[in-house]
């Protein structure tokens, strides 16, 4: 039953997900905001369809720490496909830093660019990642939206707690913004790299600020701790 209901699950998916790409192609040529429009619609069907097919409500913990800070970037525990769309719905428009390889992908690369996205080529030292830090803070500063990464660098599975990137100590320091953690568990119902979704509620909480200020080790240290912590709860 349960393999019934996830292959009707990922047919809605993907099918929705291509229709709404398609209709957004116009938004290519416009600016962004249409663009970041359509990327929270998409985020908008995904939960109707996990309620609908999965019996999965999904349930955002402390948005109200999102507007104690003026500006702020977001770091979040990633586990599945589903928080690079869920997160766009509270955060209206974030600036997400991704792997390369993610732009090349047709429609959905060429959205990812349009709204600001930011590539970076793992393991390697480029040309492209030289300045890759100084890149991150003046796109933030032109566009004025909140930046997001994922300091676990991939995905990880729900019970998984691989130690953050050094990089994500390093764009704190960069851009001097206090930062919002962002805990999750939706490798519950959405694994990784899994055909088969499961029933359950998806909790994404965001946690208290941290300011900016510390160094660097201690930040990742601390925001580490923070999400790691909150993850006991959902489990």
């Amino acid at each position: 039953m349960q393999f019934i209901r996830s292959l009707i699950f990922n047919i809605f998916l993907y099918f929705g997900l291509v229709a709404i790409f398609i209709f957004a192609i116009p938004t290519l040529i416009l600016p962004s905001k249409y663009t970041i429009f359509f990327g929270r619609l998409s985020a908008k069907y995904i939960v109707v369809i996990l309620r609908l097919i999965l019996n999965t409500k999904v349930i955002f913990h402390g948005v109200e720490n999102l507007k104690k800070e003026e500006n702020f970037f977001v770091a979040s525990a990633h586990q599945s496909m589903f928080e690079t769309f869920a997160l766009q719905i509270p955060l209206d428009g974030p600036i997400f830093i991704l792997k390369k390889e993610l732009l090349n992908i047709p429609l959905f690369g060429w959205y990812l660019r349009k709204i600001g996205a930011i590539a970076i080529v793992r393991e390697t030292t480029t040309k492209e990642n030289l300045n890759f830090f100084d890149k991150v803070k003046e796109r933030i500063e032109k566009n004025k939206r909140p930046l997001l990464i994922f300091p676990q660098g991939t995905r990880v599975k729900l019970n998984e707690q691989p130690p953050f990137k050094k990089g994500v100590g390093r764009i704190y320091n960069a851009l001097n913004l206090p930062c919002i953690p962002v805990a999750l568990n939706t490798g519950k119902v959405w694994p990784k790299n899994s055909f088969m979704k499961y029933p359950g509620d998806i909790h994404i909480s965001f946690l208290e600020p941290v300011a900016s200020g510390k160094e660097s080790k201690e930040f990742t240290r601390d925001i580490e701790n923070k999400i790691y912590n909150e993850i006991k709860k959902f489990l």
